[in-house]
């Protein structure tokens, strides 16, 4: 048994407009704005969180719970650019823009997308950019918080 290692093997990218998030198109994504390598190795955060229902009784002495609904804590930290393409993820991703937040996973960052992979496609409206504190020896980052604004294709295919 053998495990998968991440590195290099994420691609994200950036989209106005997706017609089906269930079944993004190869032209769709090919078109998307390629945000991975302006995206720190550890920076790319799309957590779910499921809330708890309670389903105790008054006749319970146990707590009892099930599944709720589910969000998403969705941001994603960027390397600034000294270029207009490389500064692109700070010039586009300005408060308030919508779009669509495009991942796919375990499969190498420089594969081509193709008919039938496995890619996750967020409904996405950018919060303000969030400029980070200055440190020696590192380049100048900033953070995009996205708020997930209508139930994510997480398991979406290619089409």
């Amino acid at each position: 048994m053998a495990d998968l290692i991440s590195d290099g093997k994420t691609r994200v990218a950036w989209a106005s407009t997706i017609a089906n998030i269930n079944a993004p198109t190869v032209a769709e994504l090919t078109a998307a704005l390629d945000l991975t390598k302006r995206i720190t190795p550890d920076g790319l955060k799309t957590d779910p969180s499921t809330a708890d229902v309670d389903t105790s009784s008054l006749a319970s002495t146990f707590d009892t719970k099930t599944v709720g609904r589910i969000g998403f804590d969705n941001e994603v930290t960027f390397k600034r650019g000294d270029t207009v393409q490389d500064d692109a993820p700070f010039t586009t991703l300005r408060y308030g823009v919508a779009g669509y937040l495009i991942v796919r996973r375990g499969v190498p960052y420089a594969t081509a997308w193709t008919t039938g992979q496995t890619v996750e496609v967020y409904p996405i409206t950018c919060g303000e950019p969030q400029n980070s504190a200055p440190a020696a020896n590192e380049v100048m980052k900033f953070v995009s918080p996205m708020k997930v604004t209508d139930a994510p294709a997480t398991a979406a295919l290619v089409a």
